[in-house]
């Protein structure tokens, strides 16, 4: 065999050990795990618009993110409670009340405004499959924690007589066992006085709160947080809680909730 065929043949053997040996390094592409990637971030916060049943409520909340499927929260609430039959009416002008405006409503039979102060903890636990595929990503909510209701003076603004005389004046006053006569009587009633006249008078009842919900989170991976709930809160009370004058107060308020989220998440 000549020395330039043997060359040849050499070079062809060498390639084709060559091709096989990169042959047998070809690596299978590596599937990615998706699970790990809520852990690019640590935190979020989020503000929340929270009506439900009886009033509403906005809050803002701190979380820290564990997993993709679970972050622990702390939580603080800005809420208003209303009586279950409280029911605003308008001021009807008649000859007996003649400063009456029928532009004027007001809740008959109230005699404190509820505002509740929350604060409390809590865990988001996702188990949507979705969420892997930038989806929406569904789980459950829960938090509790104790409250501070705020009792504030519901102020009327009534026609009055001047003792000894026919002349009439608007005078304006709290719910009282001495007035209550006239802080009932529809004919007497001119309108509700500002909102800020009780906060002179402010007393507080304190509770307890929890509540329970579906969440979802729109763009479970995104940098902003989109998310909505819908659920069922509790609040209740050392005492009944005096809202109305001629309906029973209970110290407990069951509540369902829709809230909307937003944030950002780092």
């Amino acid at each position: 065999m000549k020395w330039g065929n043997l060359s040849v043949l050499l070079i062809g053997l060498c390639a084709l050990g060559a091709g096989h040996v990169n042959a047998q390094s070809i690596v299978q592409p590596k599937q990615l795990d998706y699970s790990s990637m809520g852990i690019l971030y640590s935190k979020e916060k989020v503000f929340e618009l929270r009506p439900h049943s009886n009033g509403g409520a906005i809050s803002m909340q701190f979380g820290n993110i564990k997993t993709f499927y679970k972050t622990h929260f702390y939580q603080f609430d800005l809420g208003f409670l209303k009586h279950p039959k409280e029911y605003r009416q308008s001021v009807t002008f008649n000859s007996s009340n003649p400063f009456a405006r029928t532009s004027n409503s007001y809740t008959y039979g109230k005699q404190n405004y509820f505002m509740v102060l929350r604060g409390g903890v809590g865990k988001k636990i996702y188990f949507s499959e979705k969420a892997k595929r930038k989806g929406v990503a569904a789980g459950v909510s829960y938090e509790l924690g104790p409250s501070i209701g705020l009792l504030i003076p519901y102020y009327l603004e009534l026609s009055r007589i001047e003792d000894g005389g026919s002349q009439d004046y608007i005078s304006t006053e709290r719910y009282s066992e001495e007035n209550a006569d006239v802080f009932l009587d529809n004919s007497k009633i001119i309108g509700p006085a500002s909102f800020f006249k009780g906060f002179g008078n402010i007393s507080a009842i304190p509770g307890v709160h929890a509540r329970l919900g579906a969440h979802f989170s729109v763009g479970a991976f995104d940098k902003y947080v989109k998310a909505f709930e819908m659920g069922i809160m509790i609040d209740a009370f050392v005492k009944p809680v005096p809202i109305m004058v001629i309906e029973n107060n209970s110290p407990a308020f069951i509540n369902g909730y829709i809230s909307f989220q937003i944030g950002k998440r780092q």
